[in-house]
């Protein structure tokens, strides 16, 4: 006989099965302890399959899925191996909620031993941080896509504006296509995602960008004339903004981009006036890979205490979204709309042409030697032996050189100084 309704309700007094009929019994432990469950034959054995607890399902809905059972049968499938294989199923499905910033920290945090050298080890997350999470970092991770891929190798860069990064860098551009690469192979080993890697280079990205040895070398940095500057820095520190204090602090420490968006609070001693950027954003080889201590000038430490602070961002320059920094183009762009013209013809002065505006001045104007401007701008010695005899930073005589430069950025401005070509590009 089959169940109804009032059935089930008296059933609930008395432990044991109840059958409705077709297989569908209904079990009951206690009173506030009933399940359904259905009973078939496969292959000669007999098996239950739970199909839920009364306090979710009616009798009606307990019929419903005992006859979708019967209809697995009747195809020729288990019901209980077919839940199996759903089951597995969906647990291989990508994690929609897993970002690839997300997975890249994950990855990072999992191999980050195998990275002797600490150097290495800071540079997988610092070139991931500046190029690829400001375009894709809060991207799910089974959703990045080659469209996605090429839209970072392509951005801008900010210190060639006018080429995509994998023209203007292509060394560093290829070191982070491999890891993303490497994240992404990592995604699909956890299952995060599926498919082809779009980051993976052979067959795939080289048939739209080109071998790293065809690349042209990049051109020298239209700069501004360094008699210019006062009127150039009077006019920027009219200007409101993050990015605006990103070019100063630039211009007056005469550091590279990548170094200044990058900074971080920590790693600046407010107390003794001194930068310590990690050897992964010099972006060059000196005195062993070690941190470069930039001394810091008063109007430089003005402009960093008087920066907004954002919570859980650990970035001196924030960006505009929450825990970020600057965007490596924020200070280019603003750039191009002050509008400077530079000493090559019919082209504006640039972010990184500043660091020959700073080595024009230092030649023409003062009587510091070479070697200490060129500690001044992180570059490497290039004579074997006097590298080898000149061992320390020169860090007094660069503050003394720094503090000069900052007085001279500050100067009073000179009328009319500004004088645009007629055919500056913008």
């Amino acid at each position: 006989m089959k169940l109804t309704v009032k059935g089930v309700e008296r059933a609930l007094k008395k432990p044991g099965r109840y059958r409705d009929g077709r297989g569908l019994l209904l079990q009951v432990n206690s009173p506030t302890n009933a399940s359904w469950v259905y009973r078939y034959e496969r292959g000669g054995r007999e098996r239950w399959l739970g199909l839920g607890p009364l306090s979710l399902l009616s009798l009606a809905e307990a019929r419903d899925k005992a006859h979708e059972a019967r209809k697995l049968l009747f195809n020729g499938i288990d019901p209980m191996e077919h839940r199996k294989a759903e089951k597995a199923a969906r647990a291989a499905e990508p994690s929609a909620k897993l970002s690839f910033e997300e997975a890249a920290r994950q990855y990072f945090d999992q191999h980050q031993q195998k990275w002797r050298n600490p150097k290495h080890r800071a540079q997988f997350l610092s070139t991931l941080e500046q190029y690829a999470f400001p375009v894709m970092g809060r991207v799910a991770v089974s959703q990045v896509d080659t469209p996605r891929l090429i839209a970072v190798l392509e951005q801008r860069h900010a210190n060639y504006p006018d080429q995509r990064l994998w023209d203007a860098i292509p060394e560093t551009a290829n070191r982070l296509r491999g890891r993303i690469e490497q994240v992404l192979d990592w995604a699909t080993v956890r299952g995060h995602r599926k498919g082809d890697n779009p980051a993976r280079w052979k067959g795939h990205l080289d048939n739209v960008l080109p071998a790293r040895g065809s690349i042209r070398k990049v051109k020298h940095h239209p700069a501004l004339a360094y008699a210019q500057i006062p009127d150039f820095m009077a006019e920027l520190r009219g200007r409101e903004g993050i990015a605006a204090r990103a070019l100063e602090f630039l211009i007056l420490t005469a550091a590279r981009t990548g170094a200044v968006i990058g900074a971080r609070r920590d790693e600046v001693d407010f107390d003794q006036k001194i930068w310590i950027v990690p050897p992964d954003r010099a972006e060059t080889k000196i005195s062993g890979d070690q941190p470069r201590r930039v001394p810091l000038s008063d109007r430089a430490m003005e402009i960093l205490k008087e920066l907004p602070i954002e919570d859980d961002n650990p970035f001196l320059f924030i960006g505009g979204k929450a825990g970020s920094g600057l965007s490596n183009m924020a200070m280019a762009e603003l750039l191009k709309d002050m509008v400077w013209p530079s000493t090559t013809p019919d082209r504006i002065a640039t972010v990184h042409g500043f660091r020959s505006t700073f080595k024009d001045w230092v030649s023409e104007t003062t009587n510091y030697p070479n070697h200490v401007s060129e500690a001044a701008l992180w570059h490497i010695v290039a004579d074997k032996v006097e590298a080898a005899y000149r061992r320390g930073d020169l860090f007094n005589k660069r503050r003394r050189l720094m503090a000069d430069w900052a007085r001279y950025c500050s100067a009073p401005p000179v009328a009319s100084a500004k004088v645009l070509p007629m055919r500056a590009a913008r």
